[in-house]
């Protein structure tokens, strides 16, 4: 891939990392949090919105969602990490050559050291909170699947203790 075709790929990678952004905060905004902050009790599936400011001006206003905007709040907010690990690593990608003109060897750190630890950083991360909330969100369908509904369909269990229940 010559240089011009992966820049333009790297833009529109930051382009679509952004507008995911923008999209989950529109989402939270509009349903008033989401379901990694949420927690179901009695069956019912709650969102929480502990970034926001309620129209009561409560903070961390809990409101009854259906099932489906639960699950679709909850892999939202898987998406926003590795969403943060291609635009950075796109960015540093895109900075590379500055970097590197500007790090030169009488630096304390070369500048191509330094892009590769960046990189490095950004994906250890952003993996393991990805994996974080993955594993999460599994143990949240495990409670699910308690009540005898999605998760033991998808995971053939149910119970245990989980945060999201109080």
């Amino acid at each position: 891939m010559n240089r011009v075709t992966r820049n333009r790929l790297l833009i529109w990678i930051i382009f679509v990392g952004l507008a995911n952004f923008v999209s989950y905060t529109m989402v939270y905004w509009c349903i008033g949090g989401d379901a990694k902050n949420g927690v179901i009790r009695n069956g019912v599936h709650y969102i929480r919105g502990h970034h926001l400011q309620a129209h009561a001006g409560e903070f961390g206003r809990e409101a009854p969602v259906s099932r489906r905007v639960w699950i679709y709040s909850y892999i939202h907010s898987i998406s926003i990490w590795p969403t943060i690990a291609a635009v950075l690593v796109s960015m540093f990608i895109l900075a590379r050559p500055h970097i590197i003109a500007t790090m030169k060897q009488d630096a304390m750190i070369r500048g191509t050291t330094f892009v590769t630890v960046g990189i490095t950083v950004v994906v250890l991360v952003t993996g393991a909170s990805t994996l974080y909330f993955i594993l999460d969100f599994f143990r949240a369908l495990e409670i699910i699947g308690s009540e005898g509904t999605l998760g033991t369909w998808i995971l053939g269990c149910g119970g245990g203790s989980h945060p999201f229940i109080p």
